[in-house]
């Protein structure tokens, strides 16, 4: 389904999707969203590390075609991107991961379902036809594991991820201050396997299921990047939980270069963190990402318009990207490389939404 001219009337800019997500959601889930842990200091570095690389474009070339798909795993996408895991989507969305899911279906980029949402992994499956990878926080044992495995298999989940940055919650201290209590992390049961996962589990699971894509996300050094595709991983994902979690880590794509030397070409590489715009897109795939996950922009759409806002928000990125990759001299995603960036000062001071500048909001978000 394309959009409709009303549609195309309300939201003509990305900037126009964020402020009236601003306008329609709960002032405690504006705050969850936007938020991150304790100084914020990671998910700033998260857009400084993006605003703190330049275009060096070539010109005099033909490009009157643009070619702006890309692959996830090798599988063909609308755009290099995927919607990332949000845990308690449901805050954006009545329909919680299924909008996202039809959002996927209808655009045509994957989704990955965060084990940490509503309405779950069979009915999540149930509501679009769409390419989706399941996400799982690990509350028990080996067994346990393996029949959440086979319980996306049969669901046509085409891979499985283990995120390995949450062996302990961290403190957001927008949540705190508002007394927001989250439904998903009340009662938890079973935090001690995640706060316990190694790299035997890692090892475990590609040994078991030998034929099911591995993907690791919440990678953050060379060091676990080698380790993790020797082992065999299929994705190694790129990722500080949006600043979520280690405060006063590197930005995601400050990250992205060490990690893709590290790798040098045994497993794909994915990366979310602060990207907004068609430019940040084209900024982390030049830098050596397979694909690029979407989280808070993917929550800002929802909150806006549901499954029609996300839908919008991941055209008009689409013509960002078209735009610039045309304006760099280059028709695909494949002639683009570290060649075109350059190192360069941001020019403003880097928070959650300084990617719209058009929205005058104050450092902080």
């Amino acid at each position: 389904m394309s959009d409709t001219p009303e549609e195309e009337d309300e939201f003509q800019t990305l900037h126009e999707i964020v402020a009236a997500a601003r306008r329609r959601l709960h002032p405690q889930h504006w705050d969850y969203l936007m938020g991150a842990t304790e100084t914020e200091t990671t998910m700033k570095r998260n857009r400084r590390a993006i605003d703190s690389v330049a275009f060096r474009p070539r010109v005099l070339r033909d490009v009157r075609t643009v070619n702006v798909t890309g692959t996830v795993l090798g599988r063909p996408t609308r755009l290099p991107l995927l919607l990332a895991p949000i845990g308690g989507v449901e805050a954006f969305d009545p329909e919680g991961a299924a909008a996202c899911g039809k959002a996927s279906a209808e655009f045509g980029v994957p989704h990955m379902l965060s084990s940490a949402c509503f309405p779950g992994l069979e009915e999540t499956a149930k509501a679009a036809d769409n390419a989706r990878i399941y996400q799982l926080y690990v509350r028990g044992d080996d067994a346990a594991v393996d029949e959440i495995v086979k319980r996306a298999i049969d669901n046509n989940y085409f891979a499985f991820c283990m995120t390995v940055d949450s062996a302990h919650y961290s403190r957001r201290e927008r949540d705190i201050t508002s007394r927001y209590a989250k439904p998903w992390r009340q009662n938890v049961k079973g935090r001690e396997y995640q706060m316990s996962l190694s790299w035997r589990e890692v090892h475990r699971f590609i040994e078991t299921h030998p034929d099911y894509p591995l993907v690791i996300k919440g990678i953050a050094t060379a060091e676990d990047a080698a380790i993790a595709a020797q082992m065999g991983v299929a994705a190694i994902y790129v990722s500080n939980h949006g600043g979520r979690q280690l405060d006063h880590g590197r930005g995601a794509l400050d990250v992205l270069p060490e990690i893709v030397d590290a790798v040098a070409g045994r497993a794909k590489v994915w990366v979310d963190g602060g990207f907004m715009r068609g430019t940040d897109v084209v900024k982390a795939i030049a830098s050596g990402a397979e694909c690029v996950g979407l989280g808070r922009l993917q929550g800002l759409a929802l909150g806006a318009a549901g499954v029609r806002g996300l839908v919008r928000a991941l055209t008009l990125l689409e013509e960002e990207v078209r735009i610039a990759l045309g304006l760099l001299g280059v028709t695909s995603f494949a002639e683009v490389g570290p060649t075109f960036l350059h190192h360069a000062e941001p020019i403003d001071p880097p928070h959650a939404l300084s990617a719209f500048p058009l929205l005058g909001v104050p450092p902080g978000g």
